[in-house]
């Protein structure tokens, strides 16, 4: 159902963008969106993992560097099937992660310090499991596209005042009203798609580190610290902010109209849903499944 629902929303962001073209020059109009579309869709697809990377001040370590994380990393994505992708560290107290790249074969996943700090062993696999399952599911790929085609609206909606054909039914005023609701209506779209992929991978990535209670228990927590601690690079890139685990920014996000982000405590309601309404105290009950986590926390948690 996720993806049906993906693909309805892609296919009404396309919708969009086309129909805007032909509305500004006709069909050599739409044809021309189609070409800038495509164009920018290959170089976000390209280089969108380098820039957010370098946009949070994220620093590549190996495993010689941060043991437990890394090694943890490559544990979940052997579970997932999948090639182990790298593994960076943002130096921040707030509690949040992302995953970027443009395919599994060369994806990262970005934790700050302060979810490797305040969170448990076990919250953090389910963290990078959740991470994975967006990599494993090309979710890296279809935010960039989308986030492409909004910023494509916008720019073919600022081009129809200037150069948009005002004879046309409507005339000035209709060509305002496209260019304020054709963008607004872009954004929409493309978080309505950003809360799919969140739901989606929260439970596949459940499945992956085997555990639906450790996500649950990390979003609690995580949604926790956020409301409280700053990150001052998303805070200055909020446009980067559907990236992360739960919203970096003070915006309190709710299932409404304009949230990037599910509903915390839905998701967490879906993910307690799959072990049948199990206890919280199940989050720390039987043996450990990431037994070189616990190893290397007792030398210090994750260094």
């Amino acid at each position: 159902m996720g993806y049906t629902k993906t693909a309805i929303l892609m296919a009404a962001m396309t919708a969009l963008f086309m129909g805007l073209g032909y509305l500004l020059g006709g069909q050599g109009g739409m044809l021309i969106a189609l070409v800038v579309a495509g164009a920018m869709n290959l170089f976000g697809w390209w280089n969108s993992d380098k820039a957010v990377l370098r946009m949070h001040g994220a620093r590549e370590v190996t495993e010689a560097e941060a043991p437990a994380y890394v090694g943890m990393v490559r544990e979940m994505a052997l579970r997932a099937g999948m090639p182990v992708p790298k593994c960076y560290i943002i130096e921040t107290d707030q509690p949040n992660a992302f995953a970027t790249g443009r395919n599994p074969q060369n994806a990262a996943v970005a934790a700050t310090t302060g979810l490797l700090a305040r969170l448990s062993p076990e919250e953090v696999a389910g963290v990078m499991a959740h991470e994975l399952a967006h990599i494993r599911n090309h979710d890296t790929l279809i935010m960039t596209v989308t986030a492409t085609f909004a910023g494509a609206i916008s720019m073919l909606a600022n081009f129809a005042l200037f150069f948009g054909n005002r004879e046309r039914q409507g005339g000035l005023i209709g060509t305002l009203v496209l260019m304020i609701l054709a963008p607004m209506a872009a954004g929409l779209v493309q978080m309505a798609i950003s809360r799919t992929r969140e739901y989606e991978a929260d439970r596949a990535g459940a499945e992956i580190c085997g555990q639906p209670l450790w996500l649950a228990s990390a979003l609690g927590k995580i949604e926790a610290f956020a409301q409280r601690i700053d990150n001052p690079a998303a805070e200055q890139n909020p446009a980067s902010a559907h990236m992360f685990i739960i919203n970096p920014l003070h915006a309190h996000a709710h299932d409404k109209l304009f949230s990037t982000h599910p509903n915390t405590q839905n998701r967490i309601a879906a993910l307690r849903a799959m072990v049948g309404e199990a206890p919280r105290a199940a989050v720390d009950a039987g043996p450990s499944r990431v037994p070189r986590v616990r190893r290397a926390a007792r030398k210090g948690p994750w260094s």
